[in-house]
C-alpha cells in the first residue's frame, strides 16, 4: 500500500538514463520510510509513507474510540436535490427515461416484468439479448469432445487456462459463419471457465482468400458475430507477417510484400486498432529459410519481427503471442538436452525477453493427413531430454500455451492435460 515500488522502479530508471537525480525529498523528512526497504535494493527506488504509523494509529484510535461510537455516527453526505418547481431552476426535460422514480430493482419500461422483453413506447422493440444460446446449445456443445474435455478439465482442476480454437473462415466462404460461430459460442457458453476463442489460423497465409478486402469482411464479420454471441470473452487469431522479418531491408520487404500481398502489417494493425482481436499469435515457422537470399538467419530474423512489433506498438492494442512447432518431431523430439536448452532461450525466452511477445504457444502434439503424428514428448508420454527441459519452466509458465486435439488423445483427455499442466499454463482445445 506504501510502496509503489514498480512505479518507482520505472520513473527511477528514466530519471537515471536522462542523467537527472533522485529529488531531495526521497532522502529527507519525516515519510522517508527507506529504512524499510529491503538490503541490497537500488538506490533510485524510494519510500514514502502516505501516513506516517503515528497518523495510522491515531486515525484508528479516532474511528475505534468509545467503542467505535464514531463510526456508528458516521452517515453519508445528504444527496443534492433540485427542485424543477422553483423560479430560476432550469431542468432539462429531452432526456432518456420516462422522467418518473422508480423503486430499486423494478422495471423502467413496462413489459420487463418477470424477464420478459420489453417494448419502446413507439411498439419497437428496443431490447436484444446477448446471450441468444439456448439450454439445448449448450447441451450439444458439452456432448462434443471439445465439450467434454473442458468439463474434463474442471473436474480434474488444472490450472491451466483454456480457450476454444476453431477454424471458421471455411464456414464464412460456405455461407455458414453465422451457424459454425453459434456452435462455437454455445460451447464457450456451456463452460464459464473459458477466456475465449480463437476463431482462425494461418489468417492470409493459406489460400482461402484471394483479396484483402474479402480478408478483411471475413475478420470483421466474424468478430462482431462472436462479440455478440459471446460478450466479455475474448477473441484471438493466428497469422504470419513476412514483412517484419526483413527488418531494414527495403528490397526483402519489396520481395515479402509481392509474394504475400494479403499480409500487409497496416492491415494486420488495423484489425487490432478496431478492437477486432484480443490475441494475436505470430508464427515463427518462415523465421528459419524464408530470408536466406538476404543473408537473414532465423536468430536474426526473430529479432527483426520484434523490433518491429513493438515499434507499432500492437501490444498497446492486444496481447501478442509468438507460435513455435519446431520443437516436435515425427513420432518425438529428438532434441538432446543441450539442444532443447539452446532451442528454449532462442524460441522461448528471447521472445519474452524481447518484451514484444507476452505468451509463447508451442505444438506438443498434431497429426498429419497421412496419419503420422509429430510430438515434443515421447509416445504414450514416454520422457525424453525436450519434454524434461521444458518442464524446468515453472517461473513462466503462465505465459506457456501450447493446442490440443480432445478428439485425437495420446493417451485419455484427464491424462494428457494433467500432463500438459506440468509445462503449460493455458490451452487452446481444438474443436472440429
Amino acid at each position: 500500500m506504501r510502496r509503489r515500488l514498480r512505479q518507482v522502479l520505472i520513473i527511477g530508471l528514466t530519471l537515471s538514463l536522462l542523467g537527472i537525480g533522485v529529488p531531495a525529498w526521497s532522502e529527507d523528512g519525516d515519510r522517508n520510510c527507506n529504512d524499510e526497504l529491503p538490503a541490497g535494493t537500488p538506490s533510485y527506488v524510494v519510500c514514502t509513507w502516505l501516513n506516517t504509523p503515528e497518523e495510522a494509529l491515531e486515525t484508528a484510535l479516532f474511528w475505534l474510540d468509545n467503542d467505535g461510537q464514531n463510526m456508528r455516527d458516521a452517515a453519508p453526505l445528504p444527496p443534492i436535490m433540485i427542485d424543477c418547481s422553483e423560479d430560476g431552476n432550469d431542468c432539462p426535460t429531452d432526456g432518456e427515461g420516462d422522467g418518473q422514480l422508480h423503486d430499486v430493482g423494478s422495471p423502467d419500461v413496462p413489459g420487463a416484468e418477470d424477464g420478459g422483453t420489453p417494448e419502446c413506447q413507439a411498439g419497437d422493440q428496443c431490447y436484444v439479448d446477448p446471450n441468444a444460446i439456448s439450454a439445448a446449445d449448450k447441451t450439444a456443445a458439452q456432448a462434443t469432445p471439445a465439450g467434454q474435455a473442458t468439463q474434463a478439465m474442471a473436474q480434474t482442476q488444472t490450472t491451466m487456462r483454456v480457450w476454444l480454437d476453431t477454424e471458421l473462415a471455411d464456414d464464412y466462404k460456405a455461407g455458414k459463419l453465422a451457424e459454425a460461430a453459434k456452435k462455437v459460442a454455445a460451447l464457450a457458453a456451456a463452460q464459464p471457465g473459458v477466456v475465449g476463442v480463437r476463431f482462425t489460423s494461418q489468417l492470409g497465409h493459406n489460400q482461402t482468400f484471394a483479396t484483402a478486402e474479402e480478408l478483411d469482411a471475413f475478420v470483421t464479420e466474424a468478430a462482431t458475430t462472436l462479440r455478440t454471441l459471446l460478450p466479455g470473452r475474448k477473441l484471438a487469431a493466428h497469422t504470419v507477417v513476412p514483412q517484419l522479418g526483413c527488418g531494414e531491408n527495403d528490397t526483402c520487404k519489396a520481395e515479402m510484400t509481392k509474394k504475400y500481398p494479403l499480409l500487409d502489417p497496416e492491415r494486420v494493425g488495423a484489425w487490432l486498432s478496431k478492437g477486432y482481436l484480443d490475441q494475436l499469435a505470430l508464427d515463427s515457422g518462415h523465421l528459419a529459410t524464408e530470408y536466406a537470399t538476404w543473408k537473414i538467419d532465423a536468430t536474426q530474423a526473430q529479432r527483426n519481427q520484434w523490433i518491429q512489433v513493438r515499434a507499432r506498438a500492437w501490444d498497446a492494442y492486444a496481447q501478442i503471442a509468438a507460435e513455435d512447432a519446431s520443437f516436435a518431431a515425427a513420432g518425438a523430439s529428438t532434441l538432446t538436452e543441450e539442444q532443447a536448452t539452446k532451442a528454449i532461450a532462442e524460441r522461448i525466452a528471447a521472445p519474452l525477453q524481447d518484451d514484444a511477445a507476452e505468451t509463447v504457444t508451442l505444438w506438443s502434439r498434431w497429426q498429419n493427413d497421412q496419419g503420422q503424428v509429430s510430438r515434443v514428448y515421447g509416445e504414450k508420454w514416454a520422457a525424453n531430454a525436450t519434454w524434461e527441459q521444458l518442464k524446468k519452466l515453472g517461473t513462466v509458465k503462465a505465459r506457456l500455451a501450447t493446442i490440443y486435439d480432445p478428439a485425437k488423445p495420446e493417451i485419455d483427455m484427464a491424462t494428457d492435460l494433467k500432463n500438459l499442466s506440468e509445462v503449460f499454463g493455458q490451452v487452446y482445445l481444438h474443436t472440429s
